[in-house]
């Protein structure tokens, strides 16, 4: 269509250019520039993007509403009944229980004999095994004493002689006296033979000295078993020499019946322990293996020792074993339990009940409609099976396991009843000194 005044399909460069749009408009269309269509294209992304937003929007609330109300959703599991939590429980009882001092000790014979040669010699036999249990005067070692047999003949030779000498020397003293009383005599010759008495006396006396020396080197030809014990290993052959005043040992006893062992005490102690000796009670000391699970045996305390150690804040202790299955050996490390004293009628639980919160203790108390509340303790002394506590009654049940689910006021169900299996208080029990 060609436009008046211009080219055809072009525009006139004599009009503007919103005049020759209306130009070919008809009459009555609603006329739009370029900016506005592009206002109304950006409008209608908009609202399209708005619609989205909202139908996305109403999905998740859809999904979520859906999730709650479902009984495997997290809100919809606490929104649920919880299930119960199932524990075992124990009951608390009134009863007695044991103080223990535990420590650890050092097995110490009471007595150890190490023998040397007190001689110069052959050994000609040895008439012990090695680990062998021998008694006192049991022979040990020979030695050859035939050097000292004949030092200790000519000895005796000697001593013989002299007892004669002096046995005449005193038969002129009495002739002297009688020939002295009828003035046969001077007195200086009275008093020489008298003299002369004393002179042989004293050398018998010498004579007699050198024989029981004699006597005594012959006896340490023959080493016997000076106490009860057990050798060791053979530390001598025959055939070997041996000399005197040499550091070489011929053989060690130890004793073993009975045998001590020496423990360590804190100073904290003290005070209890020592109120229980004041008062004239003998404490038992049992003692353990180790692995603290086998009792190796029972005695007393026996003494202790005067001053603390200032570096570890100890105190030495002694107890005494009868060892009559020689279960404890010398040098052997042992776990000490010494009773101090014993609680009697205290409120008992189970140990397995007892929790603790830092330095603070308590319980978890089964009420009658099945939920549990929390009750702080006390605890005076405990061991593997019961605890003596201050804060709960006697006959009250007590949560022992399930624990990780507790809280006050949760529901629980009881598992298995073994408040007897737990919370019993057999003969000799006790705990650790708090």
């Amino acid at each position: 269509e060609k436009i008046p005044g211009g080219q055809p399909g072009g525009e006139d460069p004599g009009f503007p250019h919103e005049a020759q749009h209306s130009a070919h408009l008809e009459p009555n269309q609603p006329t739009h520039s370029r900016q506005e269509l592009e206002e109304i294209r950006r409008r209608r992304r908009r609202n399209i993007w708005i619609v989205v937003g909202v139908v996305v929007l109403a999905l998740v609330l859809v999904y979520y509403y859906s999730r709650k109300g479902s009984p495997t959703g997290a809100a919809g599991a606490k929104a649920s009944a919880q299930p119960a939590a199932a524990i075992t429980v124990g009951q608390s009882k009134t009863g007695d229980i044991n103080i223990y001092v535990n420590a650890l000790g050092t097995v110490t014979p009471t007595y150890t004999v190490t023998v040397y040669s007190q001689i110069t010699g052959q050994v000609m036999a040895v008439h012990y095994h090695e680990g062998q249990m021998v008694s006192k005067g049991d022979a040990l070692i020979d030695i050859d004493p035939s050097p000292y047999a004949a030092t200790l003949a000519q000895a005796q030779g000697n001593l013989e002689h002299d007892q004669g000498v002096l046995a005449e020397a005193r038969m002129d003293l009495a002739r002297y006296k009688e020939a002295y009383a009828r003035n046969a005599i001077a007195r200086q010759q009275l008093e020489d033979q008298e003299q002369l008495v004393v002179q042989s006396e004293g050398t018998v006396k010498a004579d007699q000295g050198t024989v029981a020396y004699d006597q005594v080197q012959l006896a340490y030809c023959h080493i016997t078993a000076s106490i009860s014990g057990q050798v060791g290993l053979r530390l001598v052959d025959p055939g070997n020499t041996v000399f005197s005043g040499s550091s070489s040992v011929l053989v060690v006893i130890t004793q073993l019946q009975p045998i001590t062992v020496v423990f360590y005490v804190s100073e904290d102690n003290l005070p209890q322990v020592k109120a229980q000796l004041k008062a004239g009670h003998k404490l038992n000391v049992d003692v353990f293996n180790r692995s603290n699970d086998k009792n190796l045996e029972s005695g007393k305390l026996t003494s202790l020792d005067n001053q603390v150690d200032t570096t570890t804040g100890t105190l030495k202790f002694r107890a005494e074993f009868p060892n009559k299955t020689l279960s404890l050996i010398p040098n052997q490390f042992v776990n000490a339990r010494l009773l101090v004293n014993t609680l009697t009628k205290v409120t008992l639980v189970p140990s397995a009940a007892v929790q603790h919160n830092g330095t603070a203790a308590f319980v978890y108390i089964v009420q009658p409609d099945n939920t549990v509340s929390v009750q702080s303790i006390t605890t005076l002394t405990s061991d593997e099976q019961v605890t003596a506590v201050q804060g709960v009654n006697p006959g009250v049940t007590l949560a022992t396991s399930g624990f990780d689910r507790l809280e006050n006021g949760a529901q629980v169900s009881v598992r298995v009843q073994n408040a007897q299996r737990q919370g019993s208080n057999a003969p000799g029990g006790g705990g650790s000194a708090p």
